[in-house]
């Protein structure tokens, strides 16, 4: 063990009353101070923002990542914990996560409960996120709550207000917080991470529709019309939609946009089973399946393809890469401090 750099950018973990209701002021320093740090760990904390998360915007994740880049360039730093807002954890996560080239770990921490509450579970996740930080490798990315570890990729909040408030649902979990250490079951698969993003302005526009009964390609249409050079389609079942929204998906693609199609199906993949508007044709028009990512992680993925390339056939290309799930290089020991 050794030390670990505490990332602070606000979230319930560190929010306290504002006369209606709660909001993120409280400092990385303030949030520390309620967790029990583990033996052997020294922390150095970095304010980094302080925001409720479901304000963040790509320029505040890009913000993130490079906080995150400059601080691993220490050799002694054993390992990042980013305290953040749960409200969109998955997507911040899910973003470092497919870009992190360095086998020591980032892990993601927040909490349910604000800051100052008596039954409050931010000091136990901070203290966990602590111990995970300074004790494993080569897991990529980490979100650590209500004594569980969980990968980056596919890991989405499950609960609005409950402690235990991630899973995958699609999977399981990659570890536990004992007594005695962190208890490692299985290895994320991960693809090769992508370069760090150049710097571009504007940021590109991605959005998200989703089909429902009645659904028509208006909003799809209006997302294009707006400038969106990515769009998630959250189709319902297994992927589908209608033939309609089909053409109106071919359309987008023929002008450069690129298309990811998920569901609002909480568990399992999409597939290409059905026609008349469903996967089947919707792949033909030019969408890529997502496979179990949800809509918030699926447009974290084609983000990432979008600041990778601008060609649109490149950013195709580096879409399908992030979807991949190629085994990460193996290490001698996981558990290796």
């Amino acid at each position: 063990m050794g030390q670990v750099v505490v990332i602070s950018t606000g979230g319930t973990i560190a929010s306290r009353w504002q006369g209606s209701g709660f909001a993120a002021e409280a400092r990385g320093g303030d949030v520390l101070a309620t967790a029990t740090v583990p033996e052997g760990v020294t922390v150095r904390v970095v304010d980094l923002m302080s925001v409720n998360s479901a304000r963040l915007t790509t320029a505040h994740q890009l913000t993130l990542l490079r906080a995150v880049r400059e601080v691993l360039a220490d050799p002694a730093v054993d390992g990042i914990v980013v305290t953040h807002g749960t409200d969109t954890l998955e997507e911040s996560a899910f973003f470092l996560d497919l870009h992190h080239d360095d086998p020591r770990p980032v892990v993601f921490t927040g909490a349910q409960r604000p800051l100052e509450a008596p039954d409050g579970d931010g000091p136990r996740n901070l203290h966990d996120a602590l111990l995970t930080a300074s004790s494993v490798r080569d897991l990529g990315v980490l979100v650590v709550f209500n004594g569980q570890v969980h990968a980056a990729r596919g890991t989405v909040k499950v609960q609005t207000l409950d402690a235990d408030a991630f899973a995958d649902p699609s999977g399981s979990r990659i570890a536990d917080v004992t007594a005695d250490g962190i208890l490692i079951h299985r290895r994320p698969q991960r693809p090769a991470p992508l370069p760090l993003p150049a710097a571009v302005e504007p940021l590109p526009r991605v959005d998200m529709v989703m089909h429902h009964c009645d659904g028509d390609p208006l909003l799809f249409n209006a997302a294009v019309a707006a400038g969106a050079q990515g769009i998630v389609l959250v189709a319902t079942g297994a992927g589908n939609a209608t033939p309609e929204i089909g053409a109106a998906v071919e359309a987008a693609v023929s002008r450069g946009v690129l298309v990811a199609l998920t569901t609002r199906v909480p568990t399992g993949p999409v597939a290409e089973i059905y026609t008349q508007g469903g996967a089947v044709d919707l792949a033909a028009a030019g969408a890529v399946l997502t496979g179990t990512l949800r809509a918030g992680q699926a447009r974290i993925a084609l983000l990432s393809a979008l600041l990778s390339d601008s060609d649109p056939a490149g950013r195709a290309r580096a879409l399908r890469h992030t979807l991949g799930a190629a085994p990460a290089p193996a290490t001698a020991d996981l558990s290796a401090a």
